[in-house]
This record gives structure tokens, C-alpha cells and sequence, in this order.
């Protein structure tokens, strides 16, 4: 039987109904999970950049004992009150460097928890096609980069999303963010691929076809490590 038009539009308007209550039913009902799960990847992330996780490794307990977090003003001055989570990166990205909100993740020792091992910087900038994030760690010196843990939203599949790999991600262990008069200089992904620049600090090999996002991933160093320098020279060993 052939169904008239009105009963054809009110069907469908009734299935979208439906569909969408359930939708926003399991939207809604599954957040919690989401969120933990987000915190979750979070933490990951944090620690991934100082160490290198195992399957086995309680990462809520590693976190909880060693990770200290707060935020920080362009001064390098804590933000009282104010925790990591509190801030939204993307957010304070369009904000002028000098009113952004800094969080830092400081990974202490685990037998002296006043000794700094490692601090973290959540960076954040644009690749070629979208944003770009991650964390740079550096060591108790302030200068050497433990490791780094770079995150993209939507950059080439096998180009630029190789920024997100261990094996983009390794170049750039050991350079050094400030050269030897203490002027801070970052590090530089190159361009073109295959070459070595083992002897010197600042360089790390780039991406072949990708060289926009490697200018990209340059930038937001460059951009969020001046944001954090005075951080940064707040604590550099005075028998450096």
C-alpha cells in the first residue's frame, strides 16, 4: 500500500527522534569512561616522554607518586589554586605568549621527592593540515631533552603524521634547547631526510615530503619553549 507523503515525514521525523535520544543517551551515560579514558592517554603520554613504559607498569600508581603538576605564569611563577587539568591548551594557544596559562608536569625521584628528575611542557601549534600538541621533557639540567611526545589531528597518513611515531620522536632525544652563552635556541627539524646531524645539538633530521609539518612541529617548539624559559632558567643548576 503506497503511504502518503505526510506519513513518510512523520516516520522519519519519529526515527530521527529516537535515534538521536539514543545517541545522546550514550553520549551522556558513557562520559565518565571517556573522560578517565582520556586521562588515562594523558598520563601515558606524560610519562612516555620520560621513561619507557611496560605493559605491566601501573601508570595511575607511577603518576600518583612521582608526577607533581602545576601552572605556571609567563614569569615562571605559579598559579596558585590552578591545576593542569584546569587548562585548555587550545584556548590559551590564541592568547598573546605573555597571557598564556603554562602547565608543567615536574617528575620527581622517587626516593627524594624534592629532586626534579625531569620536567614536562605541553606544547601546542599548527602542522599543515590541523593542530599539533605534545610534550617536550626535559632533563634536570633544563636543558637536555629526555624525550617527546608529539600528537596531530589531522596530518598526512605516512608523511606528516609521522611526527607521532618513535622513530620521529627518538631524533630528538639528547639535543639541547639552549646553546653554550644560555640564549635559548630550541631544536630544528630539518629539511629533507637521511642526513645526520648527530654532532649537532639543535638539528634533527626531517621528513621526507612533509616539510610544511615539519615547519609546523619547528614553530610550536620555537613558540611554547619561549613561553616557558623563564620556567626554565628559574631552575637551571647554579654550578652549570
Amino acid at each position: 500500500m503506497r503511504q502518503s507523503n505526510t506519513y513518510i515525514l512523520l516516520y522519519s521525523a519519529a526515527i530521527t527522534v529516537v535515534c538521536g535520544g539514543l545517541l545522546a543517551f550514550a553520549s551522556v551515560s558513557l562520559k565518565d569512561k571517556q573522560d578517565a579514558n582520556i586521562a588515562m592517554e594523558k598520563k601515558e603520554n606524560i610519562l612516555s616522554s620520560v621513561i619507557t613504559l611496560k605493559e605491566e607498569d601501573d601508570v595511575n600508581a607511577i603518576y600518583q607518586s612521582q608526577v607533581k603538576g602545576f601552572v605556571l605564569d609567563f614569569s615562571g611563577n605559579i598559579k596558585e589554586g590552578m591545576m593542569p587539568d584546569q587548562v585548555d591548551l587550545a584556548k590559551e594557544y590564541k592568547k598573546a605568549p605573555a597571557d598564556r596559562l603554562l602547565p608543567v608536569y615536574e617528575f620527581r625521584s622517587q626516593t627524594d621527592p624534592s629532586k626534579v628528575e625531569y620536567a614536562v611542557m605541553p606544547v601546542f601549534g599548527y602542522g599543515l593540515w590541523n593542530n599539533i600538541s605534545g610534550f617536550v621533557a626535559v632533563k634536570s639540567d633544563f636543558s637536555t631533552i629526555q624525550g617527546v611526545k608529539f600528537q596531530h589531528v589531522g596530518e598526512t597518513p605516512g608523511l606528516g603524521a609521522r611526527i607521532s611515531s618513535d622513530e620521529i620522536q627518538d631524533r630528538y632525544k639528547g639535543k639541547m634547547i639552549f646553546d653554550n652563552g644560555g640564549k635559548l635556541v630550541s631544536v630544528d627539524m630539518q629539511k629533507g631526510e637521511g642526513n645526520d646531524y648527530s654532532d649537532d645539538v639543535h638539528k634533527v633530521d626531517g621528513m621526507s615530503g612533509a616539510t610544511l609539518t615539519g615547519k609546523g612541529v619547528n614553530n610550536m617548539l620555537k613558540d611554547y619553549l619561549a613561553c616557558y624559559e623563564n620556567y626554565l632558567k628559574k631552575n637551571v643548576p647554579v654550578n652549570q
